[in-house]
């Protein structure tokens, strides 16, 4: 994996301080646990416990490299924004481990209002994960079902918890003020623009629940130059920029880029690449000064 690190306007004085601010995200800016080592993440990522569906993602998602350019570390609080199966919510408890907790957000079904819909469903790269057809079960209930597969495979993990909150307030109320240690936002920042979700107030949700010092890491679906957001519903991409400057609107600093889901040879003009390639992706790692 490499990691493109950003040089920083004010020299190596400012550069370590930033780094100082990543390293101490816990407890009002007191040292942290170690992070997790690759290793161990490897390990981690390796039980053979998991799922066939999520080993399945992890071609497409490489979790050893997402969670290693995080800086994962035991005893965390995190939360997961737009959890939708828990996959990322399963691997960030694994990682965190008992003595932390994962919060898992998701919006609420409204039995009297239709949720809205893309133009066209979502395309991706290969290989995807394919699922027998089920009933729609809740959010709650698949994440209820991770935990306990994880207790009865004796896995020492965070403990989840469903939140079941709008998406413009993703927060639980006992986080909303310097609790959290992580966020994370994968690859559906893009969905916010065609569902008409507040995103400038979800940032700065996002930015008051972190303690100083605290990362909030988005992947997205990369689109062409000039386009925004535009394509949220048609090709499911968001311009890497676009999603930047957004974000930084709210107070925060982007620290590092990963490049361990780039794919120069898509076009990046398809929902789903042709010829059949895996999406370009973008992963953005922004912490509160």
């Amino acid at each position: 994996m490499r990691i493109q690190r950003l040089p920083c306007a004010r020299g190596l004085l400012a550069a370590a301080l930033l780094a100082s601010l990543v390293g101490c995200a816990v407890n009002g800016g007191s040292p942290a646990a170690p992070t997790l080592s690759r290793d161990r993440i490897a390990q981690i990522v390796a039980s053979p416990d998991r799922s066939a569906a999520d080993r399945t993602n992890d071609i497409r998602r490489h979790p050893t490299d997402m969670l290693a350019f995080i800086g994962i570390h035991s005893g965390w609080t995190a939360l997961d924004v737009s959890t939708g199966g828990g996959y990322t919510t399963e691997l960030l408890a694994r990682a965190i481990g008992p003595s932390g907790t994962v919060y898992a957000q998701s919006p609420p079904r409204d039995p009297n209002r239709a949720a809205p819909t893309p133009a066209a469903p979502e395309g991706g790269g290969l290989p995807t994960a394919a699922a027998p057809p089920r009933p729609q079960r809740s959010t709650a209930d698949v994440l209820a079902d991770r935990e306990k597969n994880m207790q009865a495979a004796g896995i020492a993990a965070a403990r989840i918890v469903y939140v079941g909150q709008r998406f413009d307030d993703p927060v639980p109320p006992a986080m909303a003020d310097g609790k959290l240690d992580l966020v994370t936002l994968m690859f559906n920042y893009h969905d916010f623009g065609f569902l008409g979700v507040d995103r400038a107030q979800l940032n700065r949700a996002v930015f008051q629940a972190l303690k100083p010092g605290g990362l909030y890491v988005v992947a997205d679906h990369a689109g062409r130059p000039g386009t925004l957001i535009s394509e949220s519903g048609t090709l499911h991409r968001i311009e890497q920029s676009f999603l930047r400057a957004e974000v930084e609107a709210a107070g925060f600093k982007l620290a590092e880029e990963g490049d361990f889901l780039r794919n120069p040879n898509d076009p990046r003009d398809r929902n789903t690449p042709e010829p059949p390639q895996p999406k370009d992706e973008f992963v953005l790692k922004f912490v509160k000064p």
